[in-house]
């Protein structure tokens, strides 16, 4: 009985075959196949003003499709193409792909049906192809549900990057990093069981800040400058404390 083969194309032996051969299988499957679908890159490239169709084939070698990332890349007149990335015949499976788009225009990865995502130039998306569409990575887990941001104390704040956001337990609100500095987000007042009575803010300025051009604020004071902190309010520009 010849082998049969997975949806992410790894060579299923049949039992009693390729005697004395199943380790160089075995090796492939491991070595190529599974290491291509869980940590594998691949280019795909452009170089026509065309759009680009992969495929899933039978062989558990090399296969551009089966990797986890892809990189889309262009050259000659496919250079500045806005067009389709198409999982083609054999990709009508479920499967999570990390597409980076370093080309200079926008590709919409799709199956052979459905609409697709549009993956901006120089972007990277998580995408699910769940056989028939690719959607995004969120609308995979369904749209009814949530995501777990990571939750600490303030004590407890990781290095900031801007961009990063996380639960704050000790002051129970939604914190990002900006500004060189962590700070609540989502706005809008908080209160006892649902009450939206209370806007707060802190009472120490312990980081040098400066107003955003083009910007007013205003706090409830007192409010107090550590040592050696300075808030600059630019020309035209005002800060209140109330």
């Amino acid at each position: 009985m010849a082998s049969t083969y997975s949806d992410l194309k790894i060579e299923l032996i049949a039992t009693g075959e390729q005697s004395g051969t199943w380790g160089a299988t075995t090796d492939t499957n491991l070595g190529t196949a599974l290491g291509e679908a869980i940590t594998g890159s691949a280019d795909v490239n452009f170089a026509t003003a065309a759009d680009v169709t992969v495929t899933l084939t039978d062989t558990n070698t090399a296969q551009t499709a089966r990797n986890l990332r892809l990189n889309i890349t262009e050259s000659s007149t496919g250079i500045g193409y806005t067009g389709n990335l198409i999982l083609g015949s054999g990709c009508q499976i479920e499967k999570f792909y990390i597409i980076n788009n370093g080309t200079t225009a926008a590709k919409t990865v799709k199956n052979t049906t459905g609409t697709g995502i549009s993956v901006p130039a120089n972007s990277s998306v998580l995408v699910f192809n769940n056989g028939t569409n690719v959607v995004t990575a969120l609308d995979a887990f369904g749209g009814t549900g949530a995501i777990l941001l990571p939750v600490g104390t303030t004590g407890q704040q990781p290095t900031g990057v801007p961009g990063k956001i996380r639960y704050n337990s000790t002051n129970t609100k939604f914190e990002g990093y900006s500004n060189g500095a962590w700070s609540s987000i989502g706005g809008g007042a908080t209160g006892g069981g649902a009450d939206q009575v209370f806007v707060e803010n802190g009472v120490t300025v312990t980081t040098n800040y400066t107003l955003t051009t083009g910007y007013n604020a205003e706090s409830v004071g007192p409010i107090t400058l550590n040592s050696g902190v300075a808030v600059t309010i630019p020309t035209g520009q005002r800060w209140v404390i109330l």
